[in-house]
Parts: structure tokens; C-alpha cells; sequence
């Protein structure tokens, strides 16, 4: 099939309207005329196409959307939101479900775009936890998708952090279950007992996260450490506030290197 580059015809049609009207709009007001005239384009006739660009994909199975994306993506061809707008019109997931294995991260990150919340991508969104695959934005992006469905997916996080996979992620996960466990607190807990200085900020988010007051005692003895610096500090506090309780000791961390570093960049923003 040979694939049509519709965001260069724009881009043509554009030019030239831009030339024809160039004096009578601000560069502010071109940013809000281009993507209302993009729209138009979608519904204006082609005759070499003997359609619109709409009507064109329209057209196509859900199959020949899909090659359409791939080969776009595979030959450099800019994806016209007219493709995207088709596909996520249908019930396209066993056509898009491909485009997640490999380590294709254009692909895999259009399929997740199309896919979104469809918890019949869940299995193979897990893979690529699992499996370390793709870029970190990309598994960033899946562990949001999974924090919004914490409850129907926990059993499955909780198996994968068992096994000892993508234990941040997974633990990222469990903190946001609403229908509380006693054996995903434990996990929680012991994973900021046991966490390095590098960790235990984030851990203690967790915690912060999934609600358990019984966390303030840890969380306390924690912050009482004279040891830790004052990222890991501040996010005690606000973990230990996040669940109701509080910490007012005055702190010095006039020599710990974050802080030097934090009050550095706040005194450059006020100066500029």
C-alpha cells in the first residue's frame, strides 16, 4: 500500500494560506487557527483520492489501519491524527496488541496511546514491567495506567514483586489499593525497613500512599535518625503529615549537599 502523507498536504495547503494571509494574524493567533484548519482539512475532498482524508481510513479494516501505523512509523512518515482518530474510534485492541512485543518504543508507545485503560492490553503491559523492556518514560506511563486500577490488578503486582520483577514499579502499584491487605501493608512496610538511603524517600511515599496509620511509628523512628539528609527528610515529613501525624523538631542541614543545592536554585529563580 502506498502510504499517503496527508500531514504534508496540510503542510502545503498551510503554507500557502499562511503566505495569502500573513499579514492579518498575530503568531499568537496562527497557534489557534492552524489546528482548527488541520480539522478542516479531514473533511475536505482530495480529488486524486476521491476522498477525504476522514473517509479514506475510514475506509480501511481495522488490520489495514494497523499496517497503515506500522509502515508510517517504519518509514518516517509523519502519522496523520486522522489514522490515530480511526483506530481509536473501533474496538481495535487485537490489531494494536502486537505493536507491544519487541522493543519497537515508537510503536509500542502509539499502541499504548490507542489503548489506553483496556485491560485486555493488562497482560502484556505487565510483560514489559516484567521484562525491563521498552524505555523508562514507557513504563513510567504503564505504571500510572496500573495505579488508576490498583485494585483489579493488585494480585498479579503482588506476585510479580514476589518474584522479585520491576519491585519499584510493582510496589508503586500496591500503594495505591483502596480495599486494604494486611500482607500488601506488610510488603509495603518491609520494603521501607529495608530500603538504602537512595530508596527509602520513596518508599516512605508508599506508605504516605496506601494510608495505614500503623506506619507512623516507623515512619517517626525514621525521621529521628540524625544521619539522613534532607530530601529523605522531607519526604518522611510529608508522609508522616499524610497520615495524620506531625514532626516539628527543628533540623539543621546547612552542610547536606541537596539542601545546598535546592537553596541555591531557589535564590537564582528569585534573582532572575
Amino acid at each position: 500500500m502506498k502510504l499517503i502523507d496527508f500531514d504534508g498536504l496540510f503542510d502545503e495547503k498551510l503554507t500557502q494560506y499562511m503566505e495569502e494571509n500573513k499579514n492579518k494574524h498575530s503568531e499568537k493567533q496562527w497557534e489557534d487557527i492552524i489546528p482548527k484548519l488541520y480539522k478542516k482539512f479531514g473533511d475536505t475532498y482530495i480529488a486524486k483520492l476521491k476522498s477525504t482524508p476522514k473517509q479514506y481510513y475510514a475506509k480501511m479494516s481495522d488490520s489495514e489501519l494497523a499496517d497503515t501505523l506500522s509502515q508510517h512509523l517504519e518509514e518516517d512518515i509523519p502519522v496523520p491524527e486522522f489514522l490515530c482518530a480511526e483506530l481509536e474510534s473501533r474496538d481495535a485492541a487485537e490489531v494494536l496488541l502486537p505493536f507491544l512485543e519487541g522493543d519497537d518504543c515508537e510503536k509500542a508507545a502509539y499502541a499504548i496511546n490507542l489503548l489506553g485503560e483496556d485491560t485486555r492490553a493488562f497482560g502484556a503491559y505487565f510483560s514489559i514491567l516484567k521484562e525491563g523492556r521498552l524505555n523508562e518514560d514507557i513504563r513510567s506511563d504503564l505504571a500510572d495506567i496500573f495505579r488508576l486500577h490498583a485494585d483489579e490488578v493488585k494480585a498479579q503486582a503482588y506476585a510479580t514483586y514476589c518474584e522479585g520483577y520491576a519491585q519499584e514499579y510493582m510496589l508503586e502499584i500496591l500503594s495505591r489499593v483502596k480495599e486494604k491487605e494486611e500482607e500488601i501493608y506488610q510488603t509495603l512496610l518491609k520494603a521501607f525497613l529495608t530500603a538504602d538511603e537512595t530508596q527509602s524517600p520513596m518508599r516512605a511515599s508508599y506508605l504516605a500512599a496506601y494510608g495505614d496509620t500503623r506506619a507512623l511509628k516507623p515512619l517517626l523512628e525514621r525521621i529521628e535518625d540524625r544521619g539522613i539528609g534532607f530530601v529523605e527528610f522531607q519526604e518522611l515529613k510529608y508522609a508522616i503529615e499524610a497520615l495524620g501525624g506531625e514532626y516539628n523538631e527543628p533540623r539543621d542541614f546547612s552542610e547536606d549537599k541537596d539542601y545546598l543545592a535546592i537553596e541555591a536554585a531557589s535564590s537564582s529563580a528569585v534573582q532572575n
